[in-house]
């Protein structure tokens, strides 16, 4: 009987490539959805570091991302599990068909036309409410350790961006896979998150012009076109 690692990836390099771009624009596009997500925390965590400890802020903050992007990474592995067990499955073609559509309500969302993503969020409500009492005992952070554990508890805060995200990775079929995915989304939330002061203000500026959510948008609505199954990814494909 043929044995299939659950672990392999099922793209060649070649394919592999496009499809961690478009994961790190996901994660570049939504950075004004992380930022109010996670800015009060990102805030919250920048004062109440202890004076001694001013210097390593850059380093904490480093620590913390670093925490949240693995936790990404993780669940994608997981869920990519599910989605490598069903791989073969008719189910595959449903998980499929729902990445598709939750791509295209994400990028409604990220447009400003819909703002219906935010439901989906209450999904994760249940299991939060057992992780944020955990989370909120680690501050003050005074340690590297410290932050990148409460980052790695704070990854599974419910967002919908985050949840639309693990199902379009896990619908590829390989658990690797869907974890760099995952990775390569959580990469791109970094420029918003680590900056500070001026900076931050100048990137969230840019990141809420009407014009720019409009094309992030539509760009990730394509994103959802293409991850539907169907004649119109030969079309696609071709062009």
């Amino acid at each position: 009987m043929l044995w299939i690692n659950p672990i392999s990836t099922c793209h060649p390099m070649l394919e592999l490539a496009p499809l961690l771009v478009s994961a790190f624009i996901l994660g570049v596009l939504g950075g004004g959805h992380c930022l109010g997500m996670c800015g009060g925390l990102m805030g919250a965590l920048t004062f109440a570091i202890p004076k001694e400890q001013r210097s390593r802020r850059f380093k904490l903050l480093l620590a913390y991302n670093l925490g949240r992007i693995l936790s990404y990474a993780t669940a994608g592995l997981l869920l990519g599990l599910a989605g490598w067990a069903v791989a073969n499955s008719p189910a595959a073609m449903l998980m499929r068909i729902l990445a598709g559509v939750l791509l295209i309500m994400m990028g409604a969302y990220l447009a400003g036309w819909w703002s219906g993503l935010i439901r989906i969020e209450s999904l994760g409500r249940g299991l939060w409410r057992h992780i944020q009492p955990l989370a909120s005992r680690l501050l003050p952070v005074s340690s590297l350790p410290r932050a990148m554990l409460l980052g790695a508890l704070w990854g599974w805060l419910p967002c919908g961006l985050v949840y639309s995200t693990l199902i379009w990775s896990a619908s590829q079929g390989s658990a690797l896979t869907s974890a760099l995915l995952m990775l390569a989304f959580g990469l791109g939330t970094w420029p918003v998150l680590l900056a500070t002061g001026l900076a931050a203000e100048r990137m969230t500026a840019v990141l809420r012009r009407r014009s720019v959510r409009m094309a992030g948008g539509l760009l990730v609505m394509l994103f959802g076109l293409w991850t539907l199954p169907g004649p119109h990814q030969h079309w696609l494909m071709g062009h």
